[in-house]
């Protein structure tokens, strides 16, 4: 979560900065302001890098953020397609990596 936080906050600075490296296609039905998709792959990437530190505490609110967020990264970076396939799918992938991983945490047991 940590790590998938960082990748989107670093994807929002590139894009704010309006890196060389982004393309738009054309007549793309999502299609925003590169700027404006910047500011907001930069703000969900500091909510998850913090969700990921919560995440360290074992919470079980922590990890339904955690799903809740890397639920909205997908969405984002679904949209981010036109801009930079290839690092979009790759988010989109380790966004479902970190879903399965929240949702599949073994259980803390109590001594019962």
């Amino acid at each position: 979560m940590i790590f998938v936080g960082f990748m989107t906050l670093f994807q929002g600075i590139a894009a704010i900065a309006k890196d060389d490296v982004f393309v738009s296609t054309r007549n793309y039905v999502y299609q925003f302001s590169l700027t404006g998709w910047g500011w907001v792959h930069l703000i969900l990437g500091i909510v998850m890098v913090l969700a990921g530190f919560a995440l360290f505490k074992g919470a079980l609110w922590a990890r339904m953020i955690g799903v809740a967020l890397a639920g909205l990264g997908m969405i984002a970076n679904f949209m981010w397609l036109p801009y930079y396939p290839f690092w979009a799918l790759l988010l989109i992938a380790i966004d479902v990596i970190v879903i399965w991983a929240l949702c599949a945490a073994p259980r803390v047991s109590h001594g019962h």
